[in-house]
């Protein structure tokens, strides 16, 4: 059996260059392949340049698809319509798979490839029935080359995982979790196991020039991070309205709920003899309100658009951990299907304004109160080193307790 045809998606990134090195240096048959997305920038130009270059360097094909129309509607348009109604959203949760494990994983495959590997810090394969260790997709494929299909498949578990990658640091399990079965199936990560330390110091020693190629920080699609500037460009609402505290007194005026983030301090534009903090915006009344820092905890959310990888869907309360924003604070947590109680089976509305049934939701309860759990966000839900799943936030319980 010839070796597998891999494609990796390539950002002009050392992440992305060594990944594609790491598979051709494994004997796959790797292409480089680069997404176009609406951004008009020098940068991004630059991007695609030096992922052409790598792949030149290396000796592999290079495709430029453009995936332009696809972004804007799958990543930007919901972008925009969640912070017109008062929600901040995680634009890469949404990208990975809708667009990098969507359209471009069809792509790659309409080209030729059994697989898409990125230069996520994680890992997805399979788990081996007998050590119950997890062995990666990139191992797979090479077992299936080398021994039956037929006694590969029956030594490991019939569903792929998703675990987080060594690298604790730079962890990116948390912004996968959105991807289903047939995704992971056909996701490589080659750098689950490296740091990023190594990572660089291996580019380096085979002489790619993006080795020391200072990270982006910033959302691809918004340049210099200015996010007011590109929600005005996209003609989003800032009608002024009021700020109140938690007791519904007025204390001055908001520039637009737009500007306004939960947890946010600075820029407020009020006075008051304690620190206040954005504890929750009201879309539908145009409100912003303010309280103190205690007052911003959460002993509990809700969360909607449900993915599980570990199970189909549970049934019954769920103990580990979670993550409620990208690189955060993970605490004890029990996740709750609905219904939680025979007398929560019916629809709820959320802070959202989104009316959910039974089978949309979920509830988690926290080991400890968290600030800022912010509606638009994803929590994820761990077990161990592997992702359970997780779902968007759409409401909090503000408080330390909570009965179930």
């Amino acid at each position: 059996m010839s070796n597998p045809v891999v494609a990796v998606a390539m950002s002009g990134g050392v992440d992305s260059s060594l990944a594609c090195a790491l598979l051709l240096e494994k004997g796959f048959r790797v292409f480089g392949i680069t997404m176009r997305i609406p951004v008009e920038s020098k940068k991004a130009e630059d991007a695609a340049e030096d992922a052409k270059k790598v792949c030149d360097r290396l000796g592999v094909p290079h495709y430029l698809v453009d995936l332009t129309c696809e972004f804007e509607k799958d990543v930007v348009s919901p972008f925009v319509e969640a912070y017109s109604r008062g929600i901040t959203p995680n634009p890469c949760v949404i990208c990975n798979p809708r667009i990098k494990f969507g359209h471009l994983l069809e792509r790659s495959l309409g080209l030729g490839a059994e697989y898409l590997a990125t230069g996520h810090y994680a890992r997805a394969g399979r788990v081996d029935l007998k050590t119950q260790e997890l062995v990666e997709n990139h191992v797979v494929a090479g077992l299936c080359k080398d021994h039956s299909t037929d006694d590969v498949e029956r030594s490991l578990s019939p569903r792929t995982y998703l675990a987080r990658g060594k690298d604790k640091g730079r962890d990116q399990s948390y912004v996968l979790y959105g991807l289903d079965q047939n995704m992971l199936r056909h996701a490589m990560f080659p750098l689950g196991n490296l740091t990023k330390s190594t990572v660089r110091e291996m580019a380096k020693d085979i002489g790619l020039d993006v080795a020391e190629k200072p990270e982006s920080q910033e959302i691809c699609f918004i340049a210099q991070k200015n996010y007011k500037e590109f929600l005005r460009h996209k003609r989003v609402s800032e009608t002024p309205g009021l700020i109140v505290d938690t007791s519904g007194r007025v204390l001055g005026r908001h520039n637009g709920i737009v500007n306004y983030t939960v947890g946010q301090r600075k820029g407020l534009g009020i006075e008051s003899t304690c620190p206040l903090y954005v504890i929750h915006i009201d879309a539908k009344e145009n409100k912003i309100v303010v309280g103190r820092r205690e007052e911003a905890y959460a002993s509990a959310c809700y969360i909607g658009s449900l993915n599980f990888i570990t199970v189909d869907e549970p049934d019954s309360p769920v103990h580990g951990t979670c993550m409620v924003r990208y690189r955060g604070q993970e605490v004890e947590a029990t996740l709750y299907p609905r219904p939680f109680s025979p007398q929560e089976s019916d629809p709820i509305e959320t802070e959202c304004g989104v009316v959910l049934s039974e089978s949309d939701v979920a509830r988690v309860e926290f080991s400890i109160p968290l600030f800022a759990v912010t509606p638009g966000q994803s929590l994820v839900f761990y077990q161990g080193s592997y992702v359970y799943g997780g779902g968007t936030i759409l409401e909090t319980v503000h408080g330390t307790s909570l009965d179930i």
